[in-house]
């Protein structure tokens, strides 16, 4: 069962394993994205940072879809998490069901706009959000468990027209 999903350009680190996790109680983080899973460094570096007692599965999207429709973590408290916006919207459109995106931290790069201090969008990015909101998933943005959710396409739209 998908607990959660988050975009975040760190994938697990810090907040993901040591406070998203144990809040959630999470048993499977999924990382999923085309770019990391053809990444060998970085799937090692992966696994090094995933909690311990937690599984974790690092999939392209084709395969992440396929295992989630075949109801393969149906038994488990997943946690998804990409850097690959497009990722989400392939999720959703193949039937993966999912409500709720919180958008934690997106990598500042030159010609991006702060959304939060730990989020910059580029215009692209900007519409893959508005796509997958039109796909009807309430994005927020909440960094910590501890902190309460702020309304990510509200800030999105008031710092970024169009």
């Amino acid at each position: 069962m998908i607990i959660n999903v988050r975009v975040d350009g760190r994938l697990v680190h810090g907040q993901v394993a040591m406070m998203w996790t144990p809040f959630l109680q999470i048993s499977r983080i999924m990382v999923i994205g085309d770019e990391i899973a053809a990444d060998e460094l970085g799937k090692e570096a992966l696994k090094l940072a995933k909690p311990s007692g937690t599984n974790l599965s690092i999939l392209p999207v084709d395969k992440a879809i396929k295992n989630i429709l075949n109801h393969r973590y149906d038994s488990q408290r997943v946690m998804i998490v990409t850097r690959e916006l497009d990722a989400l919207i392939r999720l959703k459109e193949a039937g993966v069901e999912f409500d709720e995106v919180n958008v934690g931290n997106v990598s500042n790069k030159e010609g991006k706009t702060t959304i939060y201090k730990s989020v910059f969008v580029n215009e692209e990015e900007a519409a893959q959000f508005r796509k997958l909101n039109d796909l009807g998933v309430k994005l927020i943005h909440r960094m910590t468990p501890q902190v309460d959710a702020d309304d990510f396409m509200k800030a999105l739209n008031d710092k970024m027209r169009g």
